[in-house]
């Protein structure tokens, strides 16, 4: 339960769904168009329920069996689950059988083995694109420039749908340098869109960046401790 200085979970939305409409607006965007991704990973169930019982829907997990467990006891309120972390060829299966979005996929192996497994009668599952938009060697994520290759693979594939592209670029308190990576995130996007794709999806922007992330086209941003805390070791 939340104690006298501990926010509670309807507040944390409320303050970060205002900021969300304040960039929106800052940006001439509609705040309809941005959608929260509440990443509940590490957190108990019932947290979720709470977010869940103050309209929150989509959540991002990283970490499979506490994501199957939360899916598991949540079935009957319908959220829509996104899997935001790094993707193993053993994870495929459950993930494509579990979520409706996979924010990081940087093989056309993953990409191949989730169409595959995703099961008859259930929507094709979203891909983003995972983009080392700063080439950082301890990041994930594939360099810029070989995004429309492997673009043009999976949209060959059946059971899932590219949707568009997702960063995590290095951490800086300065705006114009927060905006910088989102931006050529944005311009990417627009690249792969003039060879011919249906790209709509900017996977960008979390608690500290949220603002410059909106005002360079975000359509999601990652919320995990503005929302539920820090995260639990």
């Amino acid at each position: 339960m939340p104690n006298d200085t501990t926010p509670s979970i309807a507040d944390a939305l409320d303050k970060v769904r205002s900021r969300i409409a304040l960039a929106a607006h800052a940006a001439n965007r509609d705040p309809a168009d941005i959608t929260l991704v509440a990443v509940s990973k590490t957190k108990p169930v019932a947290l979720v329920r709470d977010a869940l019982d103050h309209g929150q829907r989509d959540f991002g997990e990283n970490y499979l069996q506490d994501a199957l467990a939360k899916i598991d006891a949540l079935t009957e309120r319908e959220p829509l689950w996104h899997f935001i972390g790094d993707i193993q060829s053993n994870k495929t299966r459950d993930i494509a059988s579990n979520f409706s979005w996979a924010h990081a996929i940087d093989r056309f192996k993953i990409a191949r083995r989730l169409s595959d497994q995703r099961p008859e009668g259930y929507a094709p599952l979203n891909l983003c694109i995972q983009v080392n938009i700063d080439g950082e060697a301890s990041k994930s994520g594939i360099a810029p420039s070989d995004v429309a290759e492997l673009a043009d693979q999976i949209v060959e594939l059946e059971h899932v749908k590219l949707r568009g592209l997702m960063t995590i670029p290095a951490p800086s308190t300065d705006e114009a340098s927060q905006r910088k990576p989102f931006a050529a995130l944005r311009e990417l996007m627009q690249r792969i869109n003039d060879r011919g794709h249906d790209l709509d999806t900017l996977s960008m922007g979390m608690s500290a960046d949220l603002e410059a992330a909106i005002a360079e086209g975000a359509t999601h941003v990652r919320v995990g401790t503005d929302i539920f805390g820090a995260r639990d070791a």
